[in-house]
């Protein structure tokens, strides 16, 4: 049976690990230059997964009383970072979110969508979960007829190794309710989504 180390362990053993591997490419790891880089590597890495400690439930809590159209509520171009877990290469994107709250139902803050997205953005992640999860989290603490993101985003993968192919996008996108069933209302969606200033 293994037992998983405190992270206090675990941060002892990752700097160790990194502190190694700088020097088996020749690098000193006391130079002034990589001397504290295990430690900052860390840091870097813990920003980029807190969302693991975060909850969409928390941010989806706290709605407002207040009449609306009836039409769907979005927030477009919402930039975020997340770290893949294949490479654990950063990507980079945005994503249009929106969801159409039930007749009389609550609306969230508008803070709030930008955060779900954040919640499952800094974890170890693919683009195609991310998309999923924000979808089923606005449809599981909302009461809404449907949810809807898009996300387009460049990988550190595709980019920087193997084809290196900068500058192309990945474009993953997941509909709930009326936006997947209604093509009508998916159309209307989209027109919103593309009324950029």
């Amino acid at each position: 049976m293994t037992t998983t180390p405190s992270p206090r362990a675990a941060a002892r053993k990752f700097t160790a690990g990194l502190t190694a591997w700088l020097a088996s490419r020749g690098l000193d790891p006391a130079s002034p230059a990589l001397a504290d880089t295990p430690r900052r590597v860390l840091g870097a890495w813990a920003e980029l997964t807190a969302g693991y400690y975060d909850d969409p439930a928390v941010h989806l809590a706290r709605v407002f009383p207040v009449e609306h159209s009836g039409q769907p509520i979005a927030v477009i171009g919402v930039p975020f970072t997340s770290l893949c877990e294949h490479h654990m290469l950063v990507f980079t994107g945005t994503a249009d979110i929106a969801y159409l709250p039930k007749p009389g139902a609550p609306v969230v803050g508008l803070s709030k969508l930008p955060r779900v997205l954040d919640v499952y953005a800094k974890r170890l992640q693919t683009q195609e979960q991310i998309t999923r999860q924000v979808t089923a989290a606005l449809d599981e603490h909302l009461e809404s007829l449907g949810a809807a993101c898009i996300i387009r985003s460049e990988h550190g993968c595709l980019a920087h190794r193997g084809a290196r192919k900068p500058g192309a996008q990945m474009v993953t996108s997941s509909y709930t309710g009326v936006f997947l069933d209604d093509p009508a209302a998916r159309t209307e969606l989209h027109t919103l989504f593309n009324a950029r200033a």
